[in-house]
C-alpha cells in the first residue's frame, strides 16, 4: 500500500464517521421543524437555516464532503466508497445509543459484516490499488443522466409503493451518487472541473431529499437506505466507467468480496426499518 493509498483511507473513514454523525443530527433537527416541502423551497430553506442544530449538522457533512473530495484525489472511487459503506455501522450504532435501544439481530448482523469487509479490505490493498484510466466523458454523463432519470421516476411512482420516507432516500442517495462520482471526475482537473456543476447539483438535490425523509421516517431508514446506493452505485460506476482495476489473483477476489461485503452490511443495517416507514405513511 502507498502512503497515498494509506492517507486516502484514514481521510475517506474520518469523513464517514463525521458525516453519520450528521445525518443524525439533521434527522433530529429535520423532524421538529414544520412540515418542508420542494413546492416552497424558499420557505423550507429558511426554517433550515434558522435551526441551528441543523445548521451544525450541515456544517459536520461540509467537513464530511471535503474530507471525502480529499480521499478521492488520492486514491480510486471504488477504494473510498467502500470505506463509506461501512461507515453506515457509525450510523446504527450511535442511533441506537441515542435512542436507548438495543440493535437488533440483524442490525448486528449487518455491523459485523461492514467491519469484515472493511478488514478484508485492508488485507487486499497488498495486492495494490490502481486509479484506473479517466473514462470517456460521454459514457460519465450517460451513467449520471440514467442515475438522475431513475432519482426522478424513484419520486413520481415510488412514493406510493414504497412511501415517502423510503422514496426519499432512494431518489436522495441516487443523487447523492450523482454529487460522489462528479467530485471523483472532477479531481481530474482540466476541461473535466466542469463536473463540479453537476456535482453541486447532485448533492443539493440529495440534501434536500434527506431533509424531506427525515420528516417521514427514521434517521437509520433514510440515512441508511441513501448510504447504501450512496456507495453502491459509484463503487459499480469506478469499474463500469472508470475501468479502475482490480488486483489479480486472491487479493483480487477477496477485494470483491471486500465490496460485497460493505454494501451488504449496508443493506442489513438500513433494511429493518423499511416496513416501520412504509406503516408511518
Amino acid at each position: 500500500m502507498t502512503i497515498s493509498t494509506a492517507v486516502a483511507l484514514v481521510l475517506a473513514l474520518l469523513s464517514t464517521t463525521i458525516t453519520n454523525l450528521a445525518y443524525l443530527r439533521e434527522h433530529d433537527a429535520a423532524a421538529a421543524l414544520p412540515v418542508l416541502s420542494m413546492r416552497r423551497p424558499v420557505r423550507s430553506l429558511q426554517l433550515l437555516v434558522g435551526d441551528r442544530s441543523w445548521l451544525l449538522g450541515f456544517a459536520m457533512e461540509t467537513a464530511g464532503f471535503l474530507l471525502y473530495a480529499a480521499a478521492l484525489a488520492l486514491a480510486s472511487l471504488a477504494l473510498v466508497q467502500s470505506i463509506g459503506a461501512g461507515g453506515i455501522g457509525v450510523l446504527a450504532y450511535v442511533s441506537a445509543r441515542v435512542s436507548g435501544r438495543q440493535l437488533s439481530r440483524r442490525e448486528l448482523s449487518g455491523v459485523i459484516v461492514s467491519v469484515l469487509g472493511l478488514l478484508a479490505l485492508g488485507v487486499s490493498l497488498v495486492g495494490g490499488s490502481g486509479e484506473g484510466r479517466s473514462g470517456s466523458t460521454v459514457t460519465i454523463l450517460v451513467w449520471l443522466g440514467t442515475s438522475g432519470a431513475l432519482a426522478l421516476l424513484v419520486l413520481l411512482v415510488g412514493r406510493a409503493v414504497l412511501g415517502a420516507a423510503v422514496a426519499a432516500a432512494v431518489a436522495g442517495g441516487i443523487f447523492f451518487s450523482i454529487g460522489d462520482i462528479a467530485t471523483k471526475v472532477a479531481t481530474q482537473g482540466g476541461a473535466r472541473i466542469g463536473f463540479v456543476l453537476l456535482l453541486i447539483l447532485g448533492y443539493t438535490l440529495g440534501t434536500i431529499l434527506l431533509q424531506l425523509g427525515y420528516q417521514a421516517g427514521g434517521a437509520l431508514t433514510v440515512a441508511g437506505l441513501a448510504t447504501l446506493l450512496t456507495n453502491a452505485l459509484p463503487i459499480a460506476a469506478g469499474s463500469i466507467v472508470l475501468a479502475e482495476p482490480v488486483p489479480s489473483g486472491a487479493f483480487g477476489g477477496l477485494r470483491v468480496l471486500a465490496f460485497a461485503a460493505v454494501t451488504t452490511g449496508a443493506f442489513l443495517l438500513a433494511r429493518p426499518e423499511m416496513r416501520a416507514a412504509n406503516a408511518e405513511r
